[in-house]
């Protein structure tokens, strides 16, 4: 049976193939183009290889500029601007076809203590009994797009169970807001930078299908043009990815074809654990 989490992490720990220099392979999952979060991720993990033992990131903002090839490697080039005492800053370009796919820039932080408060967890159902994205597909199997069907319903090293259920092939209109849990399926390391840009790479999922509830459409209906264009997030306390971590995502505002989403992460003690933005395109070409 394949070990789709180890596959994951290989996916993100990255080839050294030179000072500052990465190249990480590419995931389909399902689409042809590469997933945002895998980009951010890798992205992500290839800044944190060159940083000073001891910090960890605490920022980062990434654009995305082409879409991606799913069944290329991309490469992946650090550029150290600086380290400071307790702040190190890295910038990182993806690039694959000899051509800039996406950017980031991100911010390391030495530990230090601070003055200290959060806004609380929404009061949601825990997510012991609820059922998994992946049960959820396999319920409503026959009814997945024959393309997408072999991977909707293939092994996940990402446990998501959504609060509220929402039908992709069939959207209605409802609030721009909703939640969903995220768990590792296995046991991670320690190391703390795993962890966070496992978080990275996860918190793209679900997430500008927020932007479109209210709309009663969604990134399988026929005409919409769908794709992330930046990604932010910091990351305030520790965590592990291992267990069950609330996401709690709302969109403020859409216009002029793009849809602006803000989303929390906390854990089962209410603790706040990142905070993500997105803005990304929601082009309705529906006659």
């Amino acid at each position: 049976m394949r070990d789709v989490l180890a596959e994951l992490l290989d996916l993100l720990r990255l080839e050294r193939i030179e000072q500052n220099l990465f190249r990480g392979q590419s995931q389909d999952l399902g689409w042809g183009a590469i997933f945002g979060g895998q980009v951010l991720g890798q992205a992500l993990s290839a800044a944190a290889q060159t940083v000073p033992e001891g910090r960890q990131v605490h920022s980062l903002q990434g654009y995305f500029m082409r879409q991606g090839d799913a069944h290329r490697p991309v490469v992946y080039e650090v550029d150290p601007i600086r380290d400071g005492h307790s702040f190190t800053t890295r910038r990182v370009v993806a690039i694959q076809g000899g051509h800039a796919i996406f950017s980031l820039s991100c911010s390391f932080q030495l530990e230090e203590a601070g003055l200290s408060h959060q806004n609380l967890m929404p009061e949601v159902p825990g997510p012991e009994g609820l059922p998994s994205e992946l049960e959820l597909a396999h319920r409503f199997a026959d009814r997945i797009p024959t393309m997408l069907r072999e991977k909707a319903l293939a092994d996940r090293p990402i446990e998501i169970r959504p609060v509220q259920h929402l039908n992709l092939l069939n959207p209605v209109p409802g609030p721009a807001r909703r939640q969903l849990w995220y768990r590792a399926k296995e046991k991670l390391p320690d190391d703390p930078a795993v962890h966070r840009y496992l978080l990275a790479y996860a918190s793209d999922f679900n997430f500008l299908v927020t932007a479109m509830l209210p709309h009663g459409v969604s990134w399988l209906t026929p005409g919409m043009q769908v794709s992330s264009l930046d990604h932010t997030m910091w990351f305030h306390r520790p965590f592990r990815m291992d267990e069950w971590l609330l996401y709690d995502m709302e969109s403020p505002s859409a216009s002029g074809a793009r849809g602006l989403v803000l989303g929390r992460f906390y854990n089962q003690e209410g603790t706040l654990v990142a905070s993500v933005a997105q803005e990304g395109l929601m082009r309705d070409r529906r006659e």
